[in-house]
């Protein structure tokens, strides 16, 4: 089981914040950093000093990092141009030596886009397929060719489809709840299919949904990397979980029914459930970014656990 760090820094965090988790992440033998790609805060957090950009706070960590992966979750689709989103992925691969995943979804924080002015369209799940279909595209252009795309929402001619990533093949994430459209979806473009914030229950049906899309469209249902992102809360006692939940603005038996909460042994118990229902990856949400202990305690007493 890979255990991943996945922060949510539209709630309230600097760069230099987010590099020290980062650097956590990597010293505590983590696999990797992931971020989500918000410009407003969400609830009754002050998300002070005001956001950053996720591609070019990836852009700062992966030269300053050396081993761990970086990635989104996920991606919004609503503010990028697919082409641009291409380029600016590929170089920040290139300046990490081949270290970066992509998540991409359609977007759906309404109040963000309002905020700064981006447009917010009702077609976005149809964009967000033709997003992919370009970005994974123009990737695997051959050098010296070029690449076309004519669709309902874009349109490239003669793209030279540069520049490359480091890698053969950036991994792609798709992820989601819905029934038909999103497993499709991933089906045909993704390396790895996530599950946010979801039952066990609920992950095993939308795992064997994306495994039968798969094998629809003459994959190997089994070739994805199937995982999760779950809010986490360990304490060595149940003062100590009480407190990192109140520090968040969280109840314990919500946090213990909905997320990974609890003592270290509660945890790796229940990502065990998780791994029954075919997850190999979990995205732990640290909402608690000055926290750096609670990290530390993870690697120890969790993650050692499940190596």
């Amino acid at each position: 089981m890979d255990l991943r760090i996945f922060t949510e820094p539209q709630q309230g965090a600097t760069y230099d914040t987010l590099l020290a988790v980062a650097k956590a992440t990597e010293d505590l033998g983590f696999d990797a950093f992931f971020r989500s790609d918000h410009y407003l805060r969400m609830g009754t957090v002050d998300g002070l000093p005001g956001p950053t950009d996720a591609w070019i706070t990836l852009a700062g960590l992966a030269r300053e990092t050396k081993r761990i992966r970086l990635g989104t979750l996920m991606t919004a689709g609503t503010f990028r141009l697919p082409g641009v989103l291409a380029i600016q992925v590929a170089q920040v691969d290139q300046m990490s030596g081949g270290r970066v995943e992509l998540g991409l979804g359609a977007g759906w924080f309404e109040e963000e886009h309002k905020a700064y002015g981006i447009p917010f369209p009702k077609e976005k799940f149809a964009r967000l397929e033709e997003q992919l279909e370009i970005v994974t595209g123009l990737w695997a252009t051959d050098p010296g060719k070029t690449f076309d795309f004519h669709g309902t929402y874009y349109d490239l001619t003669e793209s030279p489809a540069l520049p490359k990533p480091a890698q053969r093949k950036i991994p792609v994430l798709v992820g989601g709840h819905g029934p038909s459209r999103t497993p499709r979806l991933a089906a045909k473009y993704a390396d790895e299919f996530n599950m946010p914030f979801a039952s066990v229950e609920d992950s095993e049906r939308q795992f064997g949904r994306v495994r039968a899309a798969a094998e629809e469209a003459g994959r190997d249902g089994h070739e994805l990397t199937y995982s999760n992102a779950l809010v986490v809360c360990v304490g060595r006692d149940d003062a100590e979980v009480a407190r990192r939940a109140a520090a968040i603005g969280r109840e314990v038996d919500e946090l213990k029914l909905n997320g990974l909460a609890g003592s270290p042994s509660e945890v790796v118990d229940k990502i065990g459930r998780y791994a029954e229902a075919g997850s190999s990856r979990i995205y732990l949400q640290v909402l608690d970014l000055a926290d750096l202990d609670h990290l530390e305690l993870i690697s120890a007493q969790v993650q050692s656990q499940l190596s």
